[in-house]
């Protein structure tokens, strides 16, 4: 019974999508930590992406909206600051949907260029290391024109 509803809770997680990507849900972007399924109550922990992050509390409502809904039981959130996440976190599947949003993926190093997201160029340039989320930069594709978005690295 505790694992059939840890399955529901899970399915729950991965309809909440990060309000600043709606195609990008959390368990993508890898802020799940753990998920405990009791038969009173469901525990969920989850990592910030950045401790100063605006999104935090929809993100919670969500999850306890979400899994609530699942379970038909309390759900109780909590966010994990003693453990950082990284950008490693992010799934395949999730550095996909970035990409297919527009944003391109995290690099292994700060200092790498990403490719463009719409073209595929290599040749990109930093345009602002601060986009319009702390997560974020500016960048600039030399081969089709286009400004884009990329996720920083952490």
């Amino acid at each position: 019974m505790i694992q059939e509803k840890e399955l529901l809770v899970r399915q729950a997680l991965n309809e909440v999508k990060d309000p600043e990507i709606p195609t990008l849900s959390i368990v993508e972007l890898g802020m799940v930590y753990s998920v405990e399924a009791g038969e009173e109550e469901v525990r969920v922990r989850l990592m910030p992406t950045f401790v100063g992050c605006p999104a935090l509390d929809i993100i919670r409502r969500d999850v306890e909206n979400k899994v609530q809904s699942a379970t038909g039981i309390p759900v109780k959130v909590d966010y994990v600051l003693d453990e950082p996440w990284t950008t490693e976190r992010i799934t395949p599947e999730g550095r996909e949907h970035l990409a297919s949003f527009g944003i391109a993926p995290p690099m292994a190093e700060w200092w790498e260029k990403p490719p463009c997201p719409f073209c595929g160029a290599p040749e990109t340039e930093v345009e602002n290391l601060f986009g319009p989320t702390a997560c974020r930069a500016i960048y600039y594709c030399t081969r089709c024109r286009q400004p884009f978005e990329g996720f920083k690295p952490v």
